[in-house]
């Protein structure tokens, strides 16, 4: 992941601008709406839960080539708030391939809807994927 001596300057709002990470994959692009707001008016922290779930998802999918399933959250941290109108992107690597589970490091970049060119890392965690057969059991993974 990008760590935090790549970051380099500061927005005019505050928060710190990063550049994008080169040693993850772009997996997912989107657009947090006003129907995703919590009461404090930013985005609900379990709906950027599930954005970066889905992010993680895809790297494991497409090494099993099968079902998987979400087994773990080993760490989930929320550095910055996500507005609406924000364009939020999802980095993904793979950082483990075990025998029926794959652990996948996600990490999400803000690009402010008044601020577009510039980043702002909001969110990463760490999540573990397993491959699983048609009846929800855990299956091995081709290597």
């Amino acid at each position: 992941m990008t760590d935090e001596s790549t970051q380099d300057a500061r927005a005019a709002n505050g928060n710190l601008v990063t550049q994008l990470p080169t040693d993850q994959e772009l997996v997912l692009k989107v657009i947090p709406m006003p129907a995703d707001c919590n009461a404090n008016g930013d985005i609900f922290g379990g709906w950027v839960m599930a954005q970066v779930d889905l992010a993680g998802s895809v790297l494991p999918a497409r090494v099993v080539r099968g079902r998987i399933t979400t087994v773990a959250v080993k760490e989930f941290i929320f550095k910055q708030p996500v507005r609406v109108g924000d364009i939020l992107s999802f980095y993904a690597r793979i950082v483990r391939i075990g025998n029926t589970s794959i652990t996948v490091d996600v990490a999400c970049f803000a690009e402010r809807f008044r601020s577009q060119g510039q980043f702002v890392k909001v969110t990463q965690a760490t999540l573990t994927y397993v491959a699983i057969d048609d009846l929800g059991a855990p299956t091995q993974i081709a290597q």
